[in-house]
């Protein structure tokens, strides 16, 4: 799955300028399913055009200062609200949602607010029969490592006990402790890449990593639109996801 929402938290970052002729690529590179804003579903229609595949669309419902400014200074009091709710994205064709969960934050307030805005968004999703993917961080003062498997552990599972359906979380950067977060939460992990901080190759070893943690697949965003050949890294990346047979629970 390609990730293309970054701009609405991080502006116009390389690889985001020109979205029609990304989300193009995308589909050329026959992405599964691509994590778009609403204001980008407008650009699927004409990339789609003479496509053979038609990958699934997951809108985002929601903003936060987490992974912004407020996450550089730690002791800024994180902010997070909707952009869109569910019924939008029917209106919109989406095929899910994604939205956002943020612990770690040492705030009560905004930690019962995340809890409140997941908890409402999975109501309204079981109504509408809308899958909900739920990207689980840990973030702020509290959350000095956000890859340790226990913080993975906490804030995936409180994830799925609210209603996702499938989580969108952090790797731990090894596949043994990553399989003990997997084994402790009972609906499937895709892994997101964040920072793009190496070569292809790079990408490439860090994808059979995950893959033999037994994670369902992959949520790249700079990854793959940073990449000089977008199409090619990702028909690379769809052979070493195919490598692993899908693990019995």
């Amino acid at each position: 799955m390609v990730a293309f929402d970054h701009p609405v938290v991080h502006g116009p970052i390389p690889g985001t300028m020109n979205p029609a002729a990304q989300i193009a690529r995308f589909l050329e590179g026959r992405a599964d399913a691509l994590l778009l804003n609403l204001g980008n579903f407008r650009y699927v229609a004409d990339a789609a055009k003479g496509s053979t595949s038609m990958p699934g669309l997951i809108a985002r419902l929601d903003w936060t200062t987490a992974l912004g400014t407020a996450a550089i200074n730690p002791a800024e009091h994180f902010r997070s609200c909707l952009i869109g709710h569910p019924e939008d994205a029917v209106r919109a064709a989406a095929d899910g949602v994604i939205t956002f969960l943020v612990l770690g934050s040492g705030d009560v307030d905004f930690e019962r607010g995340e809890v409140q805005r997941v908890s409402r968004i999975a109501r309204e999703c079981e109504q509408l029969g809308m899958p909900l993917v739920v990207e689980s961080l840990a973030r702020g003062k509290s959350a000095r490592k956000p890859q340790d498997p226990e913080w993975l552990k906490l804030h995936s599972r409180v994830a799925a006990e609210l209603g996702a359906d499938v989580i969108k979380t952090e790797y731990t950067g090894d596949p043994a402790t990553m399989r003990e977060v997997i084994d402790a939460c009972p609906i499937p992990i895709l892994v997101l890449g964040g920072t793009r901080t190496g070569s292809d190759d790079d990408i490439l070893k860090v994808t059979q990593g995950i893959v033999q943690s037994g994670a369902a697949g992959v949520f790249f965003g700079r990854n793959v639109f940073q990449a000089e050949n977008i199409p090619g890294l990702m028909q690379r990346l769809h052979a070493v996801l195919a490598s692993q047979a899908p693990r019995q629970r």
